[in-house]
């Protein structure tokens, strides 16, 4: 029955699955990753950080999509030095423009990110600042393209072409966890460019979870490694974290 059901299937319920299960898992949670970010020549650079997310979302329902509301996210670093507690603020949105600050400690700066800049590098990494946060998925029309015995391979196409530097991206869809275990972007000539790979995924508190991915410049060369561990879903984050305040006076109870 669950095989049958699943085949039924549409686009955009394969892609609310993934978006869920990628981004929106419990109703709130806290990870440490650390990002090894090596560039053509192999040097190699780090960087660590406490990720918070906190959902306005007061359920994870599917039906409707229902999971789906705004959302809130807080990075804080804690290594290298030249990094050492400098904060990331992102406010996600439905129907307008993500707001996205950047706090640099050195300047004492806190630092607009304007929404043109979503798709440049974060923090020097081959990550975008978009991938970090998750794309709106009402910003690309999403085509069932084929169907393996373990992947769902999805088609995405901006709605404004404009607005981004790719013409589409497609990604693998697990068919059992919804987890994206590859995504490949394509430039406006058709030639693919940038990879992002789930390299390990372990279940933490009854939620499949990415504990290990990378994102690959085809272009550059860069290659950039995340490793999340100490994952904790639920752990009841306030709403007042989540704001510019917090960004100078981090929320010490949640990052150590």
């Amino acid at each position: 029955m669950v095989k049958v059901i699943a085949e039924q299937l549409s686009a955009d319920d394969i892609v609310h699955r993934a978006n869920k299960v990628s981004y929106y898992e419990g109703q709130d949670g806290r990870v440490r990753s650390e990002m090894t970010i090596t560039d053509d020549k192999g040097r190699v650079r780090h960087r660590q950080m406490i990720i918070l997310r906190k959902d306005m979302s007061e359920t994870d329902a599917l039906e409707n999509n229902a999971y789906r509301d705004e959302q809130k996210l807080y990075v804080y670093f804690i290594h290298p030095a030249d990094v050492n507690k400098m904060g990331f603020l992102v406010w996600k949105k439905l129907t307008t423009d993500d707001e996205r600050w950047l706090y640099l400690p050195a300047l004492d700066l806190i630092k607009r990110i304007a929404a043109t800049d979503k798709r440049t590098s974060f923090v020097g990494s081959d990550f975008y600042y978009e991938d970090i946060s998750g794309r709106n998925v009402d910003e690309d029309h999403h085509e069932l393209i084929e169907t393996t015995d373990n992947y769902y391979i999805i088609k995405n196409t901006p709605k404004d072409p404009s607005s981004v530097e790719f013409s589409n991206y497609k990604m693998y869809v697990h068919k059992e966890t919804y987890i994206p275990v590859q995504v490949e972007y394509y430039d406006k000539k058709g030639n693919q460019y940038r990879v992002a790979k789930t390299l390990k995924v372990d279940t933490i508190q009854g939620h499949p979870t990415v504990t290990k991915a990378s994102m690959e410049n085809l272009k550059t060369g860069g290659k950039t490694v995340m490793e999340y561990d100490e994952v904790k879903y639920d752990i009841g984050l306030t709403d007042d974290i989540f704001s510019e305040r917090y960004l100078r006076n981090p929320p010490q109870q949640f990052l150590y």
